[in-house]
This record gives C-alpha cells, structure tokens and sequence, in this order.
C-alpha cells in the first residue's frame, strides 16, 4: 500500500501565496502521474494540475499561469507552489498519484487532504 500526507495548506488573503507538499511512503515500486485535485463546499472534486514522470504538467484553465506543479522523483513527493491566490481557490486540496506498490496492482491512491482557505 501507499500512504500520502500533504502539508502547507491554511489561511492567506487574496493576492498571497502558499505552497503544498505531498509525500508517498509505503510498499512503493513505482510512481506514475502525481497531481493535485480541489474539493469546495457544495462542489465536485475538480482537477487542479498533474505532473507525469517524464514531468509534463498539465493545469485546469482556472490556475493555468497562478499554479506550478512540480515533483522530486526521489522523495517520491509532487509539490503545488500557488501564487495570486483568489477566494474562489479555497478548498480542500488532495494529492493523488498512480502506483505501483509490492503486492498490489497499479491503483490510485488519495491523500487525507488540507484546507486551503482565501480571504478577499
């Protein structure tokens, strides 16, 4: 199995920054695509950016040019720098990615998530 633990989310005014971290431990053998995905009240989960091994990213419309998804391969970790944040970016913010663990097949795997919240 594969755990995921996101850090860097909380409260920050319009206009501010704040990075999130992800980190995968566990059974793993391999990691495949890692992202990030956002959950407002009332809302669906929506795609917010996801990061493949070869490192091609790819952004929802609403963060393209605000957002950077990057990861570091040997930490097995994927990293969400956000800048000009607006009210309309908070939500809970989960991390996911594809792996591959021992005596698993390839399955997604979830994070607990962490509140990011933005005032105007």
């Amino acid at each position: 199995q594969v755990q995921l633990v996101e850090s860097g989310g909380g409260l920050v005014q319009a206009g501010g920054s704040l990075r999130l971290s992800c980190a995968a431990s566990g059974s793993i053998v391999s990691i495949f695509a890692m992202g990030w995905y956002r959950q407002a009240p009332g809302k669906q989960r929506e795609l917010v950016a996801t990061i493949t091994t070869g490192a091609y990213e790819n952004y929802s419309d609403s963060v393209k040019g605000r957002f950077t998804i990057s990861r570091d391969n040997a930490k097995n970790a994927v990293y969400l720098q956000m800048m000009s944040l607006k009210p309309e970016d908070t939500a809970v913010y989960y991390c996911k990615t594809t792996a591959l663990a021992r005596g698993v097949p390839i399955t997604d795997y979830w994070g607990q998530g962490t509140q990011v919240t933005v005032s105007s």
